[in-house]
């Protein structure tokens, strides 16, 4: 029984809204004969009535519609709103710097359209100062240090450039430089023992120094160009 009167009170309610989905007026009618766009007996506010159909109102083309300063009218269904004018127009007519009434500061009438003013090229001095560059921005423009200098109490000054210490020939010896001295330091050794077998031969002798002369000038030739190249880079 509890279920058969479930279904009964869905029967009803599904009637229920079939019945107002068949009566509703359109949106734009506030009463009427029929669902019909065309059966509508009073209008809702912003629509008129028309041949017993309500049509928009255009707020935009009449005094319903007016705007604050710097806005435009924008007609929408039952109503309108108001948008900003666009950055490069004093009043406007609609959106885009092409339905300007007057270009705003900074911009010019180009054509059609109110266009912004590149100051940097037409002013011969935009910026004052020798240490300043000029930088055009929408509607104006803006003066930035040159490169090298900072601003300062509102003025371009040089940036103090971090002082060179020179480093020493072995202050900043790398680990795989250590690997190649320690290599160094065995090979001498190798030479040294082999020049005592040969119970001072003068030929053993000339090798050895010219070994050990090959390997220290390579080396301290090597760290001596980056050392320079260093130097050159700081400059």
């Amino acid at each position: 029984m509890g279920l058969r009167m479930r279904h009964m009170l869905q029967a009803a309610f599904l009637c229920c809204l079939l019945v107002v989905a068949v009566h509703s007026c359109p949106q734009s009618c506030k009463k009427c004969s029929g669902p019909e766009n065309n059966q509508c007996e009073e209008c809702r506010a912003g629509w008129i009535l028309h041949e017993k159909t309500c049509v928009d109102i255009d707020e935009c083309d009449t005094e319903r519609g007016i705007c604050p300063s710097n806005n435009y009218c924008f007609n929408t269904e039952g109503s309108f709103k108001c948008r900003d004018c666009d950055p490069a127009c004093v009043g406007c007519m609609g959106s885009g710097p092409a339905r300007c009434r007057k270009c705003a500061s900074g911009y010019k009438l180009t054509g059609s359209k109110c266009l912004d003013i590149d100051e940097c090229s037409e002013l011969v001095l935009a910026c004052h100062s020798l240490d300043e560059i000029c930088a055009n921005t929408m509607g104006s423009f803006r003066c930035e240090c040159a490169k090298g200098f900072i601003r300062k109490d509102g003025v371009c000054v040089r940036q103090q450039q971090p002082s060179f210490q020179e480093k020493g020939l072995f202050e900043d010896i790398k680990d795989d430089e250590v690997e190649v001295l320690q290599q160094m330091f065995f090979g001498v050794v190798l030479c040294a023992l082999a020049t005592l077998a040969a119970k001072g031969d003068m030929v053993y002798t000339s090798v050895f120094m010219g070994a050990v002369a090959a390997m220290a000038g390579y080396w301290l030739s090597d760290r001596g160009e980056r050392l320079l190249d260093n130097f050159l880079k700081e400059k």
